[in-house]
């Protein structure tokens, strides 16, 4: 079992920055690919980027790349999503995931989900 806990949403002007913090529970933290993903109003969930567990690949979402940036550190059970120059059009519940595969973009894959965070992007 893995337990997903987001934090670091929030409140910002377009062309600001945020940093999103997922903290997991559990000693297999590490063997799992970490996913971000959004729901905005109306909309459905789209991913966003994925690492991978052990060598830490990293997968976007075209409209994020060169923006955001996801890490993770296995010794703190944390991974993180750093967003810059934000947009209006980026606002939306942000979710972290984890599976068991090496990487994967379709959210039905994903075993385990937090609570989401929200992020609103004043324009």
């Amino acid at each position: 079992q893995v337990q997903l806990v987001e934090s670091g949403g929030g409140l910002v002007q377009n062309g600001g920055s945020l940093r999103l913090s997922c903290a997991a529970s559990g000693r297999t933290f590490s063997r799992y690919a970490m996913g971000w993903f959004r729901q905005a109003a109306g909309k459905e969930r789209e991913f966003v980027a994925a690492i991978t567990w052990r060598i830490g690949n990293t997968y976007y979402v075209d409209s994020v790349k060169g923006r955001f940036t996801i890490s993770r550190d296995n010794a703190k059970n944390t991974v993180y999503l750093q967003m810059n120059s934000l947009k209006p059009e980026d606002t939306a519940v942000y979710y972290c995931a984890a599976t068991s595969l090496y990487y994967e973009t379709r959210w039905e894959e994903y075993d385990y989900w937090g609570q989401g965070t929200q992020v609103t992007v004043s324009s």
